[in-house]
């Protein structure tokens, strides 16, 4: 016999509801939406001290609700308001923050109770939820009876005050700083929408890091005034760059005043600045829509390189020694390899990296590392002998000549960097078709990636290949051979030459599908060898493609076992995501 039910929904939903924000702060913000949502044009947020019984109150003045609207839409949970109201606001046409109907509960993350008064069309509303009545009611959630007060009229002007008190003492108590920081990211761009935090305008100067408020006069613009900080947290900025104001309104998009198109200035550092500046002399240059500057303004280019260096040393003040971590960390990891090239060839080689690491000095070492080899690649080529030659007869000569010279080097560089980055991605393509030939050979394979390292890391060297375990040790190790298996063939022994880690690789067919045999195989070359080896070797066992079981017998550390195509794939991406950057 069939059944009908029915969901029900417990009052608790409402306390869980607002435990989910991972932060107090973030729970506020969903507060701010809704004022943002109503249209209003000020925010104020009152937070208490520490230890102290006072409650958070935020109040805004914009359209405010009646009974109705209190009673219809907003203890209607999970209503979406842009299914409701559109996907703008009636007023402003701002672009609606309410989409799960469910931000009202975000205020009992940290208060037992929550008081609403709004008032709208000369009628005030208030009504108070407590969240241990809602916990301790045993009845559907929709059979809770929220007593609404209503007064009418009033000449109070329209818009909501929320009240949140006996705040949670499990809790840290929300902090002004933290809240700022989130409001900033979401609300700092927005004119017509003032926050104030205990009576604070939010502004440019409540983001964590270092401000600055400069006036200068600039010649064809006059007065202006910079005031802009650089954020020292870990996250990036939402809307990063300068604002520039000409009379008090926006021209355009945030900019960077050209830092952006500086080669050796790290792209993710653009993220952390923030800021805005005043040039009303600019009034004669905004295109008539004053969407925009005029293209060729004089005036702007003035600005311009009036800006883009205090950016810039403001910048390296704060970061500087990130950034000088990364190049220490990777000039040791290039040093060997840099001492020897020629001297004449080294300090160039040196200056080209340190201008990598710069640009790039927040970049895993898996991204840079393949640029940096790319680079010692081509200086160690003759394609270099001239413009090294000209910079090395510059060097004796004025600092013009000198600059012009190391200004070619670097056009040079960057035109033959993608060049031979395009030519490996042309190999890369030949070596697909050779591994997808059912009749390529292991010795085949081998042969061209041996010659071709930068394949599996930058780092690597040849220390041997194809030779017996004997000729290893012996030869390579200039130690005596003691094993058994003298006659046995590694196919590639590689090592690391900076950190002295050691690589063995053993290939196989492309058409052959790796087992645990092949596994077993490298394992015991490794095994022989760590006998006359006191550092870590590693290994790679490259085939067609990984038997299915293969994964789930391996017991052995740092033994990867890779089919063709995946080494190529990631070859493939390294050397696209270095000509994009370089282009």
């Amino acid at each position: 016999m069939a059944q009908t039910a029915n969901f029900h929904v417990d009052p608790r939903l409402t306390v869980l509801l607002g435990e989910g924000y991972r932060t107090t702060e973030l729970a506020l913000k969903e507060l701010v939406d809704n004022s943002w949502d109503a249209d209003a044009d000020n925010v104020w947020i009152t937070l208490p001290e520490p230890l102290t019984n006072d409650p958070i109150i935020i109040k805004d003045d914009g359209c405010g609700m009646t009974d109705k609207e209190v009673s219809s839409e907003y203890l209607f949970i999970a209503n979406d308001r842009r299914l409701r109201k559109g996907k703008l606001t009636q007023k402003y046409k701002r672009k609606a923050k309410g989409r799960k109907g469910i931000g009202k509960f975000s205020g009992l993350m940290s208060a037992d109770i929550m008081s609403l008064t709004t008032v709208a069309r000369e009628m005030e509303t208030y009504f108070v939820v407590s969240k241990e009545e809602i916990i301790n009611v045993k009845k559907d959630l929709e059979q809770i009876p929220i007593v609404l007060s209503v007064n009418k009229p009033v000449t109070s002007a329209s818009g909501t005050k929320l009240v949140l008190s006996g705040l949670n003492q499990n809790l840290n108590y929300p902090n002004p700083d933290k809240v700022s920081q989130v409001l900033l990211n979401d609300y700092g761009r927005e004119e017509g929408f003032n926050i104030f935090i205990n009576g604070k305008k939010l502004g440019i100067d409540d983001l964590s890091g270092s401000n600055k408020t400069i006036d200068s006069e600039i010649p064809n613009v006059g007065k202006v005034r910079l005031n802009f900080t650089v954020s020292n947290t870990k996250k990036s900025l939402r809307s990063p760059g300068i604002v520039l104001r000409v009379d008090g309104k926006t021209i355009g998009k945030p900019s960077f005043f050209g830092l952006d198109q500086a080669e050796d200035f790290p792209p993710k550092l653009l993220k952390k600045v923030y800021g805005e500046i005043e040039a009303d002399g600019l009034s004669d240059d905004v295109t008539a829509d004053w969407g925009a500057i005029i293209g060729n303004s004089k005036a702007f280019e003035n600005l311009s390189a009036w800006v883009m260096p205090i950016i810039r040393k403001e910048v390296g003040n704060i970061y500087k020694n990130e950034i000088n971590l990364a190049k220490a960390r990777l000039q040791k990891k290039q040093n060997e390899r840099l001492q020897q090239l020629p001297e004449y060839k080294r300090e160039f080689a040196e200056l080209s990296i340190q201008k990598v690491i710069t640009r790039f000095y927040d970049e895993p070492d898996s991204k840079i590392l393949p640029i940096v080899s790319v680079i010692l690649d081509a200086i160690e080529r003759d394609d270099y002998r001239k413009v090294l030659e000209h910079i090395n007869a510059a060097k004796h000569h004025d600092v013009a000549e000198f600059a012009d010279a190391l200004e070619a080097f670097g056009i040079f560089e960057v035109t033959f960097i993608s060049q031979q980055a395009k030519q490996r991605l042309e190999f890369l393509d030949h070596l697909s078709e050779l591994i997808f030939n059912e009749k390529t050979l292991e010795q085949q394979v081998h042969k061209a990636i041996e010659n071709s390292l930068w394949i599996l890391g930058s780092e690597y060297s040849v220390m041997s290949s194809d030779i017996t375990l004997r000729a290893v040790v012996e030869k390579t190790l200039n130690q005596t051979y003691k094993g058994k298996r003298a006659n046995k063939r590694p196919d590639l022994f590689l090592a690391n030459s900076i950190s002295d880690n050691h690589l063995l690789i053993e290939f196989k067919r492309p058409s052959h599908t790796l087992t645990l045999e092949d596994y077993q195989q490298a394992t015991r070359y490794r095994h022989e060898l760590s006998t006359y080896i006191s550092s870590p070797i590693d290994v790679i066992v490259l085939g067609g493609k990984r038997d299915n079981e293969l994964n789930h017998s391996l017991t052995e550390p740092n033994v990867k076992i890779l089919a063709y195509p995946e080494v190529i794939s990631l070859a493939r991406r390294q050397l696209e995501w270095l000509i994009k950057k370089k282009t």
